[in-house]
């Protein structure tokens, strides 16, 4: 029987909080479900992740309440799961609850049969009834994905966590029949999402027509993906970068355009402390979840900065190096970054971050403090909970450069103000994908903004997490206090040997190939799926779930299947070794069909697709030293696809290699240009290789 709660032996800190509630949880394993059988009980599973307000308020109403505990304990067999230590479970279910018209996200509340098959979901639902909180006072809603769309838009009341469980119970004992039916159609829609056959020609992927198809998707007026809610989308968003950049279609820059200035100048950037919050609440991002994330942080950060190699917008230079400054101060930790911050502090979501007028007027005193609230919105009765977000919408955002330099001083006193506060709990758990995302992001950066000190870091965070997350060609998923939490998740491998390329093109040192290689080596012994062909999201001596996912989707995080295609495709250019390129192909073969059926899910795949169809690269030839001019004109570049190859006298490239034998031309170093095997002339001058690199001319008369 199990009757105690057993949490208190986990290292997982989301399991560890929970170690005290009257619920008798237990963490995942095959004996849950055996004794699931014994008792003819169904399994009641709550996923979630430490900093997640909805988790935090579901387990101060429901799971600390002894009445809800002994519904649980009686009926269930009680299961918590933290998604950063098993996300196999985790995005399992996220698909079923997406199955059966739940929006997803977390807390995620499944029940299951005894065998794991699900058969009903929810997200945060409140204890006391949601009636009772809907004068607005919280901020909470239904679920960590669309939190504001009952209590803020009038859709009525809805029933009790205790209320919900009744009804389980209920439905369990009289229709069994409607359980088994309804478990029965899931599985189905599961099995048909990720066991269908997906594969199709390379001539059905037509990347025009699905950036045009994914565009119309986008609000032209606000930017984001239409809906209530407004979310980052960067893979979307950096589709239709590249459709602009490959037509010149001035539509697609303005959707880019539009976007990214919402969320660089609306309530989702933290405009005193650097970084972006998780998502905005309503379309005209205004308010956020004040969640920050590590993985979040790292691809807005990747896409602001190819939107300045284009454009040289100061607004976007500014947020760079605010958001590092932000990742630095607060998320570098001795092994890694840190995967984010939590939402709430003292019990009340975003009280770190906003501002009654009267603690602006205090702060600024003597500062000329009514030109910052004419530019950051400030108002007396404030636009959440009395109080404000600051953001810089309107007219009076057009400012001076005299403004510009005092309003960067009073944030600087806001922000040492703020720092006086409750501080958000940190989620110290160092995760290999997400620090994959940041370490590239900051390499990137380094290499655009010529920042030394960035690539530094990054380089210095890529030892530490393999360090503690690495041993030879494996990866761990999560480390925290000394532990491994988890083993690795093909996310792991593909978003490190991302970072490792990235370095590599950063700095020249061939050991980050020699490191990519490895980890995709393992990708290939232990993730591909040797009948339909792409990688499964664990390896294959893995605990085996209900279904093998093969992930093709892009989640918040891009898929890594689609990543894989320009990782396979890099490799095979800088190591000039067919198997790489005829593995990308397999990759792209695998999933055509489903990319043609489902082309807003596929971006980061289409994007992929894209690398390996132009298979750009630029190999300079010269010492280090002296090939700064040339990097400098490449790196200003937005080229989203490109591949930077260094050679200095002392290395040679692969005797395939379009440029094997190649020297430096009149001793200078030199640029060649290659593409499909062929390469350019020789270039040894900064503004012939900025020409060469100009956008197409149909791009020229687009708007910047």
């Amino acid at each position: 029987m199990m009757t105690v709660n057993t949490l208190d032996k986990s290292a997982s800190p989301f399991l560890l909080q929970h170690k005290d509630n009257p619920v008798a949880w237990q963490p995942w394993s095959d004996a849950v479900f055996q004794a699931a059988k014994d008792q003819n009980k169904p399994v009641f599973v709550s996923i979630g992740y430490p900093g997640c307000y909805g988790s935090e308020k579901l387990n101060e109403e429901s799971f600390n309440n002894p009445d809800i505990a002994q519904l649980i304990n009686d009926n269930f067999i009680p299961v918590l799961v933290d998604r950063d230590e098993r996300p196999d479970i985790d995005q399992l279910y996220q698909t079923a609850s997406v199955a059966m018209g739940h929006t997803g996200g977390w807390p995620l509340n499944m029940f299951l049969t005894a065998e794991g098959a699900p058969f009903f979901t929810g997200g945060y639902v409140p204890n006391p009834p949601f009636e009772d909180l809907s004068s607005g006072s919280s901020g909470m809603g239904i679920d960590s994905t669309q939190r504001l769309s009952a209590d803020r838009s009038g859709q009525g009341a809805q029933p009790s966590f205790k209320r919900v469980l009744g009804d389980m119970i209920a439905l369990i004992k009289d229709k069994p029949e409607e359980v088994a039916r309804n478990a029965a159609f899931v599985m189905g829609q599961m099995n048909s999402t990720f066991n269908v056959d997906a594969s199709g020609s390379l001539e059905s992927i037509q990347l025009d027509l699905a950036a045009m198809r994914i565009g119309q998707r986008f609000d032209i007026f606000m930017g984001g993906l239409q809906g209530n809610a407004k979310f980052p989308a960067v893979v979307p968003l950096e589709i239709q970068w590249r459709a602009f950049l490959r037509t010149g279609l001035p539509q697609y820059l303005q959707i880019v355009s539009t976007s990214l200035n919402s969320m660089l100048l609306g309530g989702m950037y933290d405009h005193v402390g650097g970084g972006f919050f998780r998502y905005a609440m309503d379309e005209r991002w205004l308010v956020p979840l004040f969640e920050k994330t590590l993985a979040d942080n790292a691809q807005l950060l990747s896409i602001v900065t190819t939107l300045w190699q284009f454009n040289r917008n100061e607004l976007s230079r500014q947020r760079v190096a605010e958001t590092i400054d932000w990742l630095m101060r607060e998320m570098q930790l001795e092994n890694g970054f840190a995967n984010g911050l939590a939402s709430g502090t003292d019990g009340e979501e975003g009280r770190f971050y906003v501002w009654s007028e009267a603690e602006i007027d205090a702060a600024l005193a003597g500062t000329f403090s009514a030109r910052f609230k004419q530019v950051y919105g400030i108002k007396r009765d404030g636009d959440f909970n009395g109080k404000n977000i600051l953001r810089r919408f309107g007219a009076a955002t057009s400012t001076t450069d005299a403004d510009e330099t005092l309003m960067a001083k009073q944030r600087e006193t806001l922000r040492a103000q703020r720092d006086k506060r409750t501080r958000p709990a940190r989620d110290e758990k160092i995760l290999a994908d997400a620090n994959g995302f940041a370490i590239r992001a900051l390499a990137f950066a380094g290499s655009v903004f010529e920042r030394p000190d960035w690539i530094a870091a990054a380089a210095s965070n890529f030892d530490k997490v393999v360090k503690v997350l690495g041993e030879g060609d494996q990866l761990s998923h999560a480390w925290i206090n000394g532990k491994v939490l988890s083993r690795g998740i093909a996310d792991d491998y593909v978003h490190m040997a991302e970072a490792a390329l990235q370095l590599y093109e950063s700095t020249g040192d061939k050991r980050y190939v020699e490191q990519a290689r490895q980890w995709v080596e393992t990708l290939d012994a232990k993730f591909w799926d040797q009948i339909r062909g792409g990688y499964c999201f664990t390896a294959h001596d893995a605990d085996q779930l209900l279904i093998r996912i093969r992930p093709i989707f892009d989640q918040p995080a891009p898929s890594a299947n689609g990543a894989m295609i320009s990782i396979l495709t890099k490799l095979a250019l800088i190591t000039g070794e067919d198997r790489y390129g005829e593995r990308a192909q397999a990759v792209l073969l695998a999933f055509a069909g489903e990319s043609a059926r489902n082309l807003i899910s596929c971006g980061e795949y289409l994007n992929g697709f894209e690398t390996f169809a132009t298979g750009l690269q630029m190999v300079v030839l010269g010492d280090k030293s002296r090939t700064q001019e040339l990097m400098r004109t490449i790196w200003g570049k937005a080229m989203p696809s490109r591949l930077v190859v260094q050679v200095d006298r002392s290395e040679e490239l692969p005797p395939n290699h379009p440029v094997f034998g190649k020297l430096m031309e009149s001793g200078k170093p030199t640029v060649y240009l290659c593409q499909r095997n062929s390469h350019s002339e020789p270039i040894t001058s900064a503004a012939i290789l900025a020409q060469a690199l100009t956008l197409p001319q149909q791009q020229q008369g687009a708007p910047n």
